[in-house]
This record gives C-alpha cells, sequence and structure tokens, in this order.
C-alpha cells in the first residue's frame, strides 16, 4: 500500500551521478548542496602543475590563499570549481579549535553549522611529505604546520566544500588533504581570530572547540592569479 501522495519514479531510484574522469567526483543525494552547485569538472587531464592566488577578504582582514595543483589536482580543481559558482561568498567560518595540538579555523559550509556542503564528494588525495608531529611518541601523526590549507572531512574519501586553515602547528594524523597555503596577511587575520577566542557555552564557560567570538565572514572568493 502507498502511503502519502507522492509515487516514485525512475529518477527516485536512479544512482547517484559520478565525473568519468580521474576525479570522480560524485553526488550525495543523501546530503543535498548547501547552494545549489553542479558537478565540478572532471576532464581526462586534470591540471596538475602551477598555483593559483586567491584574494579573500573576510570580516576580520585578508585571507590571501595559494592553492597548489601537484599537491592535490582533484582538490584545487573543485575548491575552483566551488569559487565559480559564489558558493563560499557570504559563508562563515564555524569552527575554531585552540587544543595544545590542534589549532585550526574550520570555513566552507554555507549553513554556519559544520553539516553543510556542496552536494558531491571525492576521493583523498593525502600527503606523503609531512614531517612527524614532535608531539606524538607513537610517530603516527603529523605536523600539520603553521599556514597549512587543508580539506576537512567525515571519514575517507568524503571531501566537500569545508576546508581548515592553521594558525599553530598541528599534530593529525595524516588523512587531510593538503592543498595549499595562507599568505603572511592571512596568518596575522587568523591570530586575531585565534585571540577573541571561542563563544563559551552553558555547558563550558572555557571551551578549546566552537564557535569563534570574531564572526569570521568570508565576503568573496575568487583567483587573483594564476602561476
Amino acid at each position: 500500500m502507498v502511503s502519502g501522495g507522492s509515487v516514485a519514479t525512475a529518477s527516485d531510484s536512479a544512482p547517484p551521478r559520478t565525473t568519468h574522469g580521474p576525479c570522480q567526483y560524485s553526488q550525495t543525494p543523501e546530503e543535498p548542496s548547501a547552494r545549489r552547485v553542479p558537478l565540478p569538472p572532471d576532464p581526462r587531464r586534470t591540471p596538475v602543475r602551477g598555483t593559483v592566488d586567491l584574494a579573500v577578504p573576510t570580516s576580520q582582514g585578508p585571507l590571501p590563499l595559494r592553492l597548489e595543483r601537484a599537491k592535490a589536482p582533484c582538490t584545487v580543481q573543485s575548491f575552483l570549481h566551488l569559487t565559480r559558482h559564489g558558493f563560499y561568498d557570504r559563508t562563515v567560518c564555524h569552527r575554531l579549535t585552540a587544543y595544545p595540538t590542534l589549532k585550526v579555523l574550520q570555513c566552507g559550509d554555507p549553513t554556519g553549522t559544520g553539516e553543510g556542503g556542496p552536494g558531491y564528494k571525492y576521493k583523498d588525495e593525502l600527503p606523503v611529505d609531512l614531517p612527524p608531529a614532535a608531539t606524538d611518541p607513537t610517530g603516527t601523526r603529523r605536523l600539520y604546520g603553521r599556514g597549512l590549507l587543508a580539506m576537512a572531512n567525515a571519514g575517507p574519501n568524503t571531501n566537500g566544500s569545508q576546508f581548515f586553515v592553521v594558525y599553530g602547528d598541528s599534530a593529525l594524523r595524516p588523512n587531510y588533504t593538503v592543498f595549499g597555503t595562507v599568505g603572511p596577511a592571512g596568518l596575522a587575520t587568523l591570530d586575531k581570530v585565534a585571540a577573541g577566542g571561542i563563544e563559551p557555552t552553558a555547558e563550558n564557560p572555557a571551551p578549546v572547540d566552537g564557535t569563534p567570538v570574531l564572526r569570521t565572514e568570508l565576503l568573496h572568493v575568487r583567483p587573483s592569479c594564476r602561476h
């Protein structure tokens, strides 16, 4: 018996679309896009050389980024695709951490909740050249140094739109794709945001992970030049 007023159609049961190039961007129907955006282009010869500079003005100051194609060509391809569609414009960086071994600002979710994404996912391009973290005697964690730009994820091969910038040397398992760096002016902005602290909650008056006190909005994200 069918309940309600809707009837399933062939399109409802169609498998998620996946691009046919080397990056294989795949739709995530269970996690629809926070802002409407198509799948990125996925050419057979994805660019693997050169850098792209982004001049990113924020409500707290400039956050210039340099994307490095050689480190993560599919990630850079996706990130540039989202910028061209204005996906990151007027979005708020929703998470600041201040642990002794994790100091990052996380951005890239138009909903500002940490749950939003672009409606697709793609493979990891994990770093292989990060030095061991001196704070980890087990040797399993790597140094994500101050100034790195990396993708946030919810597990293996779940990259979407959320990313983080490292304002203080951090020790992480090498499970996060590194795809660029933050310029000197951006580090000054990050230091300002970090110094502002994290909003207290009823449960925790002095949190080390949560919403930044200084609201940091990405005003406009577009490529400024290529090398």
